[in-house]
Order: C-alpha cells, then sequence, then structure tokens
C-alpha cells in the first residue's frame, strides 16, 4: 500500500528511495494516509486509538488499522489496547510475524504464541487466526460491518503470518461464512472408504501442517481425514460460556446449545486441534469436543531455528500431527498401539525433548 496510499510526511519526500523502480515501492507525501512511527509500539497505539474515536471525539468517522509484531502488541501496549476499549474505540489490529514458530530464526523476543489469550481478557476485542486469504477478507468485512453498519463498539485484532503458502478457492459450500464468522467451519469432509476416520482441526500458518498430516494420514495409514478451520477460538468460547449461563438460569427449559457443540459434539471419534499458540488456546472449546479432542500448540519460549525445526521441537508439523492421531485411535482401540511405535520410528519424533530453558 506504500505506492497507492503514501506514508504522511507533511514535507513530502525529498530522496530516490532503493526500490524507486519496483512496483511496491516505498513512497512518502504530505497527504499520505499511512503513518510509520518506527518502533514505538505505545506511540503508534496512541494515533491509532485517536484515530478509532474519531468518529465520536470528531465527528469524522475513520478506521484505523494498525500492523506490528504480534509480540509487542498486547504483550507490551496491552494496557493502551485497554484503553482505547475504554474510550470506545473502534478499528483493527493486525498482529504480524505471529506464531510461535512461524517467525523462524528470532527467538523469544518475537516469537508469539500467547496474544491470542491476552487479547481473550480484553471484553472488547475479537481475535481471530485466520489460515487462508479468503477467510482474512472475510473478517475484515464483517469488522467494518460491526463497526459502522451496526455501529458496534468492537475492536478487531487478527494474526498474520509470514509464511508464503498457496491459496485456496473459497469453498463451494454456501454455509461456510456463517461457521467462519461465528469462528468454525468445515473446510472439508473425511472420504469414504477408509479403515477409521479422524477429526482434524487447524488455524493460521499451522493448518499447511494439518493439511500435510492428511495426506499422510490418507496415503500412508488408510485413515480418512474430516478437516476444520477454527477462525476463532474465543469467540467460540465466549458463546459457549454464554449459552452455559442461559442454560443454568433457565433450568425448565431445553439446555441452550452453542455453535461449537452443534459442529463437534455428536462426535465419539478422535479429534486432533493444532496451532501455533499456547494448547491453552484450542483447548478453549474442550469441554463441547466429543470423543477424544487431543490438543497441541506451542507452550515455551520461542527458539531461534529453522520453522522445520521449530515446529518439530514443539510437536506440531506435520508427522506430530499424524502421530497424535494415529496415538488417539489405538487409545480408543480403533488400532494397535504399535502402529504408533512404529509411526513414531518412521518419522522420528523422539518419546523426551530437551528444552534449555527449563535448566
Amino acid at each position: 500500500f506504500f505506492h497507492e496510499f503514501k506514508i504522511h510526511a507533511p514535507f513530502g519526500q525529498h530522496y530516490t528511495p532503493v526500490d524507486h523502480d519496483q512496483m511496491m515501492k516505498y513512497a512518502e507525501a504530505p497527504d499520505g494516509q499511512m503513518l510509520q512511527e518506527g518502533i514505538s509500539e505505545a506511540g503508534a497505539l496512541c494515533t491509532w486509538i485517536a484515530t478509532g474515536t474519531s468518529y465520536a471525539s470528531q465527528g469524522c468517522p475513520m478506521l484505523p488499522f494498525f500492523i506490528y509484531y504480534s509480540m509487542f502488541g498486547f504483550q507490551r501496549v496491552g494496557d493502551f489496547i485497554w484503553q482505547g476499549a475504554d474510550a470506545r474505540a473502534r478499528g483493527f489490529l493486525l498482529g504480524a510475524t505471529a506464531g510461535r514458530t512461524t517467525l523462524n530464526g528470532e527467538g523469544l523476543q518475537h516469537q508469539d504464541g500467547h496474544s491470542l489469550l491476552m487479547a481473550l481478557t480484553n471484553p472488547a476485542v475479537v481475535a481471530w487466526d485466520p489460515s487462508f486469504a479468503f477467510e482474512v477478507s472475510y473478517i475484515i468485512e464483517h469488522g467494518i460491518q460491526l463497526m459502522f453498519g451496526e455501529d458496534k463498539d468492537v475492536i478487531y485484532y487478527i494474526s498474520l503470518y509470514n509464511e508464503n503458502h498457496s491459496m485456496p478457492a473459497i469453498p463451494k459450500d454456501p454455509k461456510f461464512k456463517e461457521g467462519l464468522i461465528k469462528g468454525l467451519y468445515k473446510l472439508r469432509p473425511a472420504p469414504t472408504g477408509k479403515a477409521n476416520t479422524v477429526r482434524l482441526i487447524g488455524s493460521g500458518s499451522i493448518m499447511q501442517q494439518v493439511l500435510g498430516a492428511v495426506k499422510l494420514l490418507e496415503a500412508e495409514h488408510n485413515i480418512a481425514c474430516e478437516v476444520w478451520s477454527a477462525t476463532n477460538y474465543g469467540e467460540l468460547h465466549r458463546e459457549a460460556l454464554s449459552a452455559d449461563r442461559y442454560s443454568r438460569l433457565h433450568p425448565n427449559e431445553k439446555p441452550a446449545s452453542c455453535w461449537v457443540q452443534d459442529c463437534l459434539g455428536n462426535y465419539d471419534g478422535v479429534t486432533v486441534a493444532t496451532s501455533d499458540n499456547m494448547i491453552a488456546v484450542p483447548r478453549l472449546i474442550e469441554r463441547y469436543v466429543g470423543g477424544e479432542y487431543i490438543t497441541l500448540g506451542t507452550d515455551g519460549f520461542g527458539r531461534s531455528d529453522t520453522r522445520e525445526q521449530l515446529r518439530r521441537f514443539f510437536e506440531v508439523d506435520k508427522e506430530s500431527v499424524v502421530v497424535a492421531a494415529l496415538s488417539g485411535l489405538a487409545r480408543q482401540g480403533k488400532i494397535k498401539p504399535e502402529v504408533v511405535d512404529q509411526a513414531m520410528k518412521k518419522y522420528s519424533i523422539a518419546t523426551e525433548r530437551y528444552d534449555i530453558t527449563a535448566i
């Protein structure tokens, strides 16, 4: 957007940027719409609050998008975000380079796996973890509709990752958008004709590991996979708590249901949910998932290594998803435990994990 909207510079641009011959070249102008405030999240967020409350303070509705390293949002300036909510700010917070393993090589300073949990502590924040471009566009469209179409005081936080991968087409099922906005939808059904079936849930960049596990499970283990995309564990959790409260206070009525229970509750098989965030994130819905529910996540400090090594260490790579699914089937008596042992040996997955931060 640099060239299209330009960075605001009161006196214009008086130099030629090194990327001047590229389509996405750097550009500054007095009427630029982007504010480049450098490494000052506190200052930038104050600008965001001023912009996000201008609909009330100035009678001039504006829609701010603040893009930053996700680690330096709720952890560094969470109090300012709370202040923004208190002032009824509206806008988007975009936590770029999100995930404990997706931003490879930058160690514990930058690798964020807990912003989604911190976001849940703020009642005004709706925190998303999309996997695909079409999910991002629908989420932003929905946020704009809430903020200015329905006059709601909400803040949308969206995890954005920096791993390149191909984007699938929009699902053909017209009902998928309802699930996407509620926080969960079926990305693909399980094929028929396999010995067993498991249900896999992915979000963010780790969805690519889940889809990789699908290929291994179906090709090498004759296990069919049903795949779900969890765009928002936090809102699934909040809606479920609301349903619990209604049922508690209306004992003479039929217990209220919720979207996550309607989607995942009536099931006695194995479900594996994998995230590039702490395990506590997918466990927000644990009570409402039927059958064996296994959660994989990235608890602990970030580490400086390649994506492949990081994901193997935190056990969220495709092979670890496969082993988790096989382990669940073994516990249910649907396959022999030896199958799990053989898979762990084949994929070189160790039972012990050395963590230097534990010293």
